[in-house]
């Protein structure tokens, strides 16, 4: 294992972030946890799944480093690690200018 500057380096994530959220169910996980620490049961409630199945997303989440779980008595809490979102934010900032400008209509006018 290396290490920098003392620390050793982080493997890199087994799940590859888009492959992630790629999932309706996972960003939606995602979005309980932008506002605070949840545990998996507080986590399956709004869905109409198993607690086995949201392990499994919280699984995903968790290998592609998006979430860090804790032992909190018996249950598990999960945090939310935004950071590896940057990639996909730096991907899809590629495409701002087709946000920002207004597309002509066919012929050259413009929509409003």
């Amino acid at each position: 294992m290396s290490t920098a500057g003392g620390y050793p380096r982080l493997a890199e994530p087994a799940v590859d972030v888009f492959r992630a959220i790629a999932d309706p169910t996972r960003r939606a996980l995602l979005d309980l946890l932008r506002t605070n620490d949840r545990s998996v049961n507080e986590l399956a409630e709004p869905f109409q799944m198993t607690q086995p199945a949201i392990s499994q997303h919280l699984r995903v989440l968790r290998h592609a480093g998006l979430v860090r779980p804790r032992q909190v008595g018996r249950q598990r809490v999960y945090r939310l690690n935004a950071k590896p979102l940057r990639d996909v934010r730096d991907w899809t900032a590629r495409y701002d200018r087709f946000w920002q400008t207004k597309p002509k209509a066919p012929g050259g006018a413009i929509d409003r």
